[in-house]
């Protein structure tokens, strides 16, 4: 055939074949762009701190920030010396350091939850009443005068039977509040705390639809998170994973699973020497949860460690490695969140994140521009894989790890560009049919 000359087509089916399937599949269509509406393209933070509902203060994230900075002054004064604890290489020393130190004088804590569960414990419903009162007032004038956390919210008490009343009773007093000062804050976040039956998330969504309709809120304003702390939250009697169960009980508001590392651990037997993140018995949870929660727009968390950074020079260090190598573990497996119990812990939270992100945006940005600019390189990608090294990109630039100008000058790309190759069309990641 000569150049230029074009190709016959044929075909043997019959338009009305195509038809046919397609209305066959339109309720599998309808049922995947509801279940799977993908991730939400907005921040995720990197960490949460629980805060217990008797000791948070209208100075808390400052007193955080200023606590782990003063923790840096005495046991890792210069990046020099940070790096040295930590093993991170001479080209991440300073920008890694000197973004921490940024960090946590401007933006210590990203996600803040006030505790009324098992950091704040039983108290006189009278005391427990007043404390929710006072954290949805403190909460709100945060929000209002620019101190508040990019997320902030309140962990409850769970729907057992035992505190089911009272943790209801508080969200009603937290919630109210809140809405007593002005609208709802776009950063408000609920956790909804050891869930071992989906019934307990549909309580859950049905106790937000009352208060939704009790104040004229639209249906579906108020999400939560669903904390994972129990065998039974994984794996049902019936061998189905009730992880999965569960998100799809929350009817759309479920944002995130949270992994408690000792309530769980606890649960399976594990020795107390030996519950950590990184237990086998932790990876198997996170592994399922992560599946369940796979292409739903519901974001897995991580758990924390409970070896604190006190004490003698070489204590802190001790600590500082654990919890930075713990924390690169759990980046590297996409684990993008989790919690910290300590103001100490949080210049090796910033420190881990920073130097994951740093260490790969060059050779991430670089390849992303390939992939753009159809240039090809020494990898073949994939709209999917476009998806995920975008998605990197703009986690470091939410985080602070990165500034939009050294993303841009690697890539030729602007922030706008990137959030198109984070949220693709479904039909888009499939079209190489790979």
């Amino acid at each position: 055939m000569g150049q230029g000359q074009q190709e016959q087509v044929a075909t043997s089916l019959a338009g009305a074949v195509s038809e046919e399937i397609s209305a066959s599949l339109a309720p599998v269509d309808a049922e995947l762009e509801r279940r799977y509406p993908g991730d939400p393209g907005t921040r995720q933070p990197v960490h949460t701190v629980y805060v217990p509902g008797d000791a948070f203060a209208a100075d808390t994230i400052r007193s955080w920030g200023d606590q782990a900075l003063a923790a840096l002054d005495e046991h890792a004064p210069n990046a020099a010396s940070f790096a040295a604890v930590l093993g991170l290489s001479d080209e991440l020393a300073e920008p890694v350091h000197s973004r921490v130190r940024a960090k946590l004088e401007h933006e210590p804590i990203e996600d803040l939850r006030v505790d009324f569960e098992d950091g704040y414990g039983p108290r006189p419903d009278a005391e427990e009443d007043e404390t929710a009162a006072r954290a949805a007032r403190l909460i709100a004038e945060a929000f209002k005068n620019g101190t508040a956390a990019p997320y902030m919210g309140i962990r409850m008490k769970c729907m057992e039977s035992a505190v089911r009343d009272r943790g209801i009773r508080t969200l009603d007093i937290f919630l109210t509040g809140l809405m007593e000062a002005g609208p709802l804050p776009d950063g408000l976040v609920l956790t909804l705390p050891k869930v071992t039956y989906p019934e307990q998330v549909g309580a859950m969504v049905r106790l937000l639809e009352a208060f939704e309709k009790a104040r004229g809120l639209e249906p579906g304003r108020i999400g939560f998170e669903i904390q994972i702390e129990t065998s039974q939250s994984i794996l049902a009697t019936d061998g189905t994973a009730t992880v999965a169960r569960m998100i799809q009980a929350a009817e759309g508001r479920a944002t995130g699973l949270h992994y408690g590392t000792f309530d769980y651990s606890a649960c399976l037997g594990v020795s107390a020497a030996y519950q950590a993140s990184d237990h086998p018995a932790a990876d198997h949870a996170k592994a399922i949860m992560q599946v369940a929660a796979a292409g739903t727009g519901v974001r897995v968390s991580d758990g924390s460690t409970n070896v604190l950074p006190v004490g003698p020079t070489a204590k802190v260090h001790d600590a500082w490695r654990l919890h930075y190598g713990l924390t690169r573990r759990a980046l590297a497996r996409a684990y993008y969140q989790g919690w910290d119990m300590h103001p100490r812990h949080i210049p090796t939270r910033y420190a881990a994140v920073f130097a994951f992100y740093r260490e790969g945006f060059a050779q991430a940005a670089a390849r992303l521009a390939r992939y753009a600019n159809r240039t090809g390189g020494d990898v073949m990608d994939e709209p999917a894989t476009a998806k995920a090294l975008s998605g990197y990109l703009l986690r470091g630039l939410d985080c602070g790890a990165l500034d939009i100008a050294e993303v841009a000058r690697l890539s030729g790309l602007t922030r706008a560009d990137l959030e198109s190759f984070a949220t693709p069309r479904r039909g888009d990641l499939t079209a190489s049919g790979k």
